[in-house]
């Protein structure tokens, strides 16, 4: 059971709530402030004192005052007409660390909602009810607006939901969860929109996945050493200790760990003197993707438990701020710089790929085929890995760098941290093919080199893929096998406490 206090949710627990479906609930000490800060708003209402959000219009329209029978229509019509969200929805993991998130951050107190708001995102949660929502419309400051409007309306009983392996309307899930459709009252509305839940929630996937594909890459990096008959020298503790990039050196530590017992890697001298900087700079490289990493996941742990909607009631009601937690630069400058780690990963792949099917570059057969000639091989798969690292390097510009303004002005300055956090999730899916690629040519080099002289630890990682990918003895259809691998990545329980264990 993960407890929110809106102060303590880490991303381990974000992932057991994601990934297992662990329940959720709310610290009693949270509701009790969100009450008190609740009756705050109904004050300022009785009272008939101005507050942004509250008794005004928004954005351009926040000098408009509302008439007060009007307040709830105010947040109901602010909803439907920021529900603009186009395109895809995003995955129901996405949908589910949205609504996490955003209960998370409304747990903090300060956002003036009654406590039915929260219960009804903690309910969604523990019944897997998972709004849909579009992945394109944010702008990523005044919040991810339209992504969010899409999660409210599902609260609302409207718009569309997946649930129990099925999309169908909101309605029809609640009806079968026996959990009734919010009303929204004043300020509610606004305090369920403004916030950066859909960057954060796309970016703590991605750093997920991010880390798990670091890990995966690096011994894979370990096989192909050895289908290049490598040279471990490389990897000497001393000579990464005397650069000190602490990232650097791990890395180099788990390559040598992989390949301790291996009788495919060579001495400097031996074969050659010196490898390919794709081969011998595998710890400077991976070891600064590692950096953009845990960069982006200081960024992300500090966001789950922000703040970040408008405006803010401290002090039991003493003090009302409007500002601009929304706005997502933060998180879109963390999610750029994590794609340049993004497609590194992938680019130093490729070249690793290349180095196992050029003849120029190996004594291997050429592009590693059982009939060269006849039969070509992996020679197209390279193809394929290179439009994947020439796709990400587009997608790796910087979303960050870009604003268009909005609301005739009022909002002139723009984070699209949501467009970056969702370049760095599709660039991760690009990633992973390149990385599959490189497994099946690393599969075939051992093979010629002889697997009974592979190290254990890249020997279990070679009879756990060819289990997934057989041989290749003739040419076949390679995309198939490409999928199948890039499928058993992404679900593989190869993690990274696993393999620093090993």
């Amino acid at each position: 059971m993960v407890i929110l206090t809106g102060s303590t949710l880490t991303i381990d627990e974000i992932e057991r709530v994601v990934y297992q479906s662990e329940r959720v609930d709310i610290d009693d000490k949270v509701l009790k402030l969100v009450e008190e800060n609740r009756q705050v708003v109904q004050q300022m209402i009785d009272e008939k004192k101005t507050m942004y959000g509250i008794n005004t219009g928004f954005g351009k329209f926040s000098d408009v005052i509302i008439k007060e029978e009007d307040i709830d229509d105010l947040q109901l019509n602010l909803i439907h007409s920021h529900a603009c969200g186009v395109g895809e929805p995003f995955s129901e993991e996405i949908s589910r660390a949205m609504l996490l998130l955003r209960a998370n951050a409304l747990s903090k107190g300060y956002s003036g909602i009654r406590p039915v708001i929260l219960q009804q995102l903690i309910d969604f949660l523990n019944e897997g009810i998972h709004p849909v929502i579009p992945q394109q419309g944010s702008l990523g400051a005044s919040g991810d607006l339209a992504p969010l409007s899409h999660l409210a309306l599902a609260l609302l009983g409207e718009g569309e939901v997946f649930y129990k392996n099925k999309r169908m309307p909101a309605k029809e899930a609640l009806d079968a969860a026996n959990i009734a459709p919010l009303t929204l009252k004043a300020k509610e509305g606004l305090a369920l929109i403004n916030g950066t839940q859909a960057m954060t929630a796309v970016g703590i996937i991605a750093n997920l996945e991010m880390e798990k594909l670091l890990i995966q890459s690096e011994k894979i990096a370990a096989m192909t050493i050895e289908g290049l008959q490598g040279i471990k020298d490389a990897f000497d503790h001393d000579l990464h200790i005397a650069r000190g990039h602490e990232e650097q050196i791990q890395v180099a530590s788990r390559i040598r760990d992989y390949l301790e017992d291996s009788n495919l890697v060579t001495s400097q001298g031996e074969l050659r003197v010196q490898d390919a900087y794709s081969i011998r700079c595998i710890p400077q490289v991976l070891g600064a993707c590692w950096q953009t990493l845990y960069y982006a996941k200081e960024k992300l742990e500090i966001e789950i438990n922000a703040a970040t909607d408008n405006p803010l009631i401290f002090s039991h009601g003493n003090k009302i701020v409007s500002g601009g937690n929304f706005h997502g630069e933060p998180i879109a400058f963390a999610m750029d710089f994590l794609k340049l780690g993004i497609s590194e990963t992938a680019n130093i792949s490729e070249r690793r790929i290349e180095r196992l099917v050029n003849p120029q570059l190996n004594d291997l057969p050429p592009f590693l085929s059982p009939n060269p000639g006849l039969e070509s091989g992996a020679m197209i798969m390279q193809y394929s890995a290179a439009s994947l690292v020439s796709e990400n390097k587009t997608l790796a510009h910087p979303a960050s760098v870009d604003s268009i303004p909005s609301s005739a002005n009022q909002e002139d300055h723009v984070s699209m941290g949501t467009i970056a956090a969702r370049h760095a999730l599709q660039m991760l899916q690009n990633t992973r093919r390149v990385v599959a690629i490189e497994l099946i040519c690393a599969m075939q080099a051992v093979e010629f080199r002889g697997i009974e002289k592979m190290a254990s630890q890249t020997r279990e990682l070679y009879e756990q893929a060819r289990a997934i990918v057989p041989t290749i003895v003739k040419d076949r259809i390679f995309s198939k096998d490409i999928e199948r691998l890039t499928e058993w990545l992404r679900t593989s329980e190869m993690t990274h406490v696993e393999l620093f264990e090993t």
